[in-house]
Formats: C-alpha cells, structure tokens, sequence
C-alpha cells in the first residue's frame, strides 16, 4: 500500500532543500520507491510531502541515505529536525 510522508522544517528555506536534494535525490529522479515529491514555503518555513510505494522503501531510503546525508551537511543542512506526519494513503490520484 502507498505510504505518505510530510516533513515541515520551521526555518528551513530553499536553500536548505536544495543543498539536501541535491545529494540524496538522483539526477533529474526520485528515490527508488518514491513516486511523487512536492516541497514548498510555508509561514514558518519548508515543506515536503512524499508519496512511497511502501513503507520499507521510505525507512530504507531514510535510514541509508536521508538521515546520514543530514548530518554529513551540517549547518547548510535545515536548522531543526522535522515536524513528521506519516500516513498510509486511502487514495493516490494522478493525472
């Protein structure tokens, strides 16, 4: 079953995200299970909502390459861990 990820980093900026991005993310891709990604400003900071095929590839994902890319950044990494929301997903719908 599809699973649902939002990570609200308050004081985060593009710049944060695209530093990050730009390490774990493939060229021109997504991740290997993930099929949709959006991330924006929010009033208090950066947004990102991902949708997974499962929740193993995002804990794969998280725990391989997210999380040790992290902390290998430091400061140009976002300033605070983020606010997680994770849900299984009732409905995908795609255009």
């Amino acid at each position: 079953m599809p699973f649902g990820i939002t990570n609200r980093f308050r004081g985060g900026t593009s710049d944060h995200y695209d530093t990050v991005v730009a390490q774990v993310h493939p060229p021109g891709g997504l991740p290997e299970g993930q099929f949709f990604h959006a991330a924006g400003p929010t009033e208090d900071g950066w947004i990102v909502i991902a949708i997974w095929d499962k929740r193993e590839s995002w804990d794969k994902f998280r725990d391989e390459t997210l999380l040790p890319t992290l902390q290998g950044l430091g400061d140009r990494a976002f300033p605070a861990p983020p606010e997680v929301t994770e849900f299984e997903t009732h409905a995908v719908v795609q255009a």
